[in-house]
């Protein structure tokens, strides 16, 4: 976690050690929920070990994976951290995973102690856009063999464990098209 907070290069270590010192350390076991769909997200966290899957219900029922979280990043339901409104997602753990997480009212504590953190959240607030927006642009103009190889790259060691149904609705395709990808592209 004080890694992740240095790489940004705007906090002191004095205030790095101030979060980390503020950080609760939980274990969310496999199948462990961060947050559930419709409970408001009260706190942000710190993944340093397993993964995550966020995901919502469809209207027809299909739960729809949008996006995984890895370790060495961070995790929230952030339309709910940010406004206290119910979160429209369910976050929940695909591995065995140790976080590290802070209240929003300790977040909200640091920004309030200087400047310094409210870069930070506005650095993190960028993140967040910038990552929704490669994922939109990515479904809508990409191919699913683009998305797979993309993730393929970038985190071949997760595949093997998402179960192909969640990596699927991730792909925005099918199991079937799924397996043919992963025949032309094995791991």
């Amino acid at each position: 976690m004080k890694a992740y907070l240095q790489s940004f290069r705007v906090l002191t270590e004095e205030e790095i050690d101030a979060a980390v010192q503020l950080s609760r350390r939980r274990v969310i076991p496999r199948h462990g929920f961060f947050i559930r769909e419709g409970q408001v997200c009260e706190e942000v966290a710190f993944v340093q070990s397993g993964f995550f899957r966020s995901f919502y219900h469809h209207a027809n029922g299909d739960e729809i994976t949008y996006c995984f979280t890895f370790s060495g990043s961070y995790l929230t339901a952030y339309s709910s951290f940010l406004t206290g409104n119910p979160a429209a997602e369910s976050i929940c753990a695909l591995a065995d995973a140790e976080i590290y997480s802070i209240s929003r009212t300790e977040v909200r504590q640091l920004e309030q102690s200087s400047a310094n953190w409210l870069a930070f959240s506005k650095l993190l607030a960028e993140q967040e856009y910038l990552s929704m927006e490669r994922r939109v642009f990515s479904l809508l103009k990409e191919p699913a063999e683009a998305r797979y190889q993309d993730l393929l790259r970038s985190h071949p060691e997760y595949l093997q464990l998402i179960p192909l149904g969640q990596l699927a609705s991730y792909l925005g395709i099918t199991q079937r098209h799924l397996s043919r990808l992963r025949k032309l592209h094995t791991i």
